[in-house]
């Protein structure tokens, strides 16, 4: 009876506290099963939801509007911000607390990868930015062109490091736990660092290539929510059982025709538009280039009769834009159903609950990581010109080289450009030479030829006459009028002149 009492009374505190406590963003397994059918039209409690999340999104987009004021590198640091909060998230989902007590510095050691990978990644990125920063300082631009230049070897033996000390951590029935905590932190590590690298680059190379596609992703989100909260029917995928078509397919429309309308509001300013070549915060003022021109197209006949205008102005990039609108409404969203499915498995609602009404910020962030990369790629693709220019070429040499090499290329450069002037000089005055002796050689050839063919004629004409006074009666010999001579015959240095009758 004991051993019955003793089986149905509570576990422990410490095995319940393990096995039985749920997270804040964890739901029970019944909410899970039933949930299936519970859409966001449905949902009592759908409006204090939407005022909180309401609230915490104005709260956000003005902190977003401040630091994209402020410029690039404040965008940068927002971006790393963001990075350390997801990966605090990410790295808490598979801990066991108590299994961490037995592993004293664990913790330690997944943060130490993390920002060995942050320094590799961002330093390759940035380097060349640094450098451009601080020429003007000789002793600092040295340390920074020598931490550059040995920038790799320092990130791994870090790693190195690092991989040492989790070895000599490995502790006796812990085998599994700790092996699966290093593979899911280097999972971690290149799920993170890959869609920040490619959003850092697409910064630098203008705020308008990272703006725009992140807007749209806002955009898709917020469409979404709304046509979703007033007319969702249908649900869409049961990965994520609050997604319906109408939501779905109301989000796309929204993101299109916001596309055309963010680029051309985009597109105006320098500041979005021009790339960044340093790490300084000054004002941008830069040619916008072909892409943010407006190019003019007549409006047909019947569509002009009606309207005051007779062509519309379009920028080229509204063009890129609509694609970006497209992967955003129709892929991007992908990337929010894998977070689904991710949850899901781990029986989780949300990654973390750091933003009131939205979860955590691996929550907020799951489709604008896929959106990030296709930006990159596309623009280097299809935007970024794939022909060398003058320009592109004298970028690369001030952000690659340093400023000794610099100056040895300039020297090369003025070397070879000298040995072929002057090599054109000498080979310009060799084809002046030829063709005044080749001009001079055919203008007296040309004079022998006339020579010859003049006496060929004074000679047909000697003996045309000859033939006329020998077989002509010259009584009825009838001499044309005078103004038919012209010229008089040249015969034998004579001149002899043609007279009427």
């Amino acid at each position: 009876m004991q051993k019955d009492h003793g089986s149905s009374a509570p576990s422990t505190p410490t095995s319940g506290r393990v096995r039985h406590r749920r997270r804040s963003n964890e739901f029970p397994v019944e909410m899970n099963r039933i949930n299936g059918n519970h859409l966001l039209a449905n949902d009592h409690n759908k409006y204090r939801s939407m005022w909180i999340r309401a609230c915490s999104s104005l709260w956000m987009l003005g902190g977003f509007l401040l630091i994209l004021y402020l410029g690039h590198l404040y965008i940068w640091a927002m971006v790393v911000i963001i990075q350390i909060f997801m990966a605090r998230e990410l790295f808490n989902l598979l801990r066991k607390a108590h299994e961490d007590k037995r592993l004293p510095g664990f913790r330690i050691l997944n943060w130490h990868f993390y920002f060995t990978a942050m320094l590799f990644v961002y330093g390759r990125i940035l380097s060349h930015r640094l450098v451009n920063t601080v020429t003007s300082d000789k002793i600092f631009y040295r340390l920074v062109s020598r931490l550059i230049k040995y920038q790799m070897v320092i990130c791994y033996f870090l790693y190195i490091a690092g991989f040492m000390w989790f070895i000599l951590t490995l502790k006796k029935k812990m085998y599994k736990y700790q092996f699966g905590q290093f593979a899911w932190t280097h999972m971690i590590l290149i799920v993170v660092f890959t869609q920040s690298a490619f959003t850092v680059a697409n910064i630098f190379e203008g705020i308008f290539w990272f703006l725009l596609p992140a807007s749209l992703i806002a955009v898709n989100d917020v469409a979404a929510y709304f046509f979703g909260f007033f007319f969702g029917k249908t649900p869409l995928i049961k990965l994520s059982p609050k997604k319906t078509w109408e939501g779905f397919i109301g989000a796309s429309v929204a993101t299109t025709i916001s596309a055309f309308v963010l680029a051309n509001v985009f597109g105006h300013f320098q500041w979005l538009t021009c790339p960044r070549k340093d790490l300084s915060t000054g004002w941008l003022y830069c040619d916008p280039g072909p892409l943010f021109k407006p190019e003019y197209y007549p409006l047909p006949g019947w569509i002009s009769q009606w309207l005051p205008w007779k062509e519309i102005a379009i920028l080229p990039v509204h063009w890129h834009a609509l694609c970006l609108s497209l992967f955003a409404s129709i892929i991007a969203p992908f990337g929010g159903f894998f977070a689904s499915g991710f949850k899901r498995a781990f029986k989780i609602k949300d990654f973390g609950d750091s933003i009131p009404g939205h979860g955590g910020f691996t929550d907020r962030m799951d489709c604008q990581m896929v959106m990030a990369v296709f930006a990159y790629i596309y623009h280097q693709t299809f935007v970024v010109p794939q022909d060398y220019t003058v320009e592109m070429i004298i970028n690369e040499i001030l952000s690659s080289l340093t400023l000794e090499e610099q100056q040895i290329l300039y020297m090369k450069l003025g070397q070879i450009l000298q040995e072929r002037v002057l090599g054109a000089k000498s080979s310009l005055l060799n084809k002046i030479r030829h063709c005044r002796y080749k001009h001079n050689f055919d203008k007296s050839l040309q004079n022998h030829k006339n020579k010859m063919l003049l006496t060929r004629i004074l000679k047909k004409g000697q003996s045309y006459l000859q033939f006329i006074e020998h077989w002509i009666d010259p009584a009825s010999y009838i001499l044309p009028p005078a103004k038919f001579y012209r010229h008089g015959v040249q015969k034998e240095g004579h001149s002899i002149e043609a007279e009427p009758q």
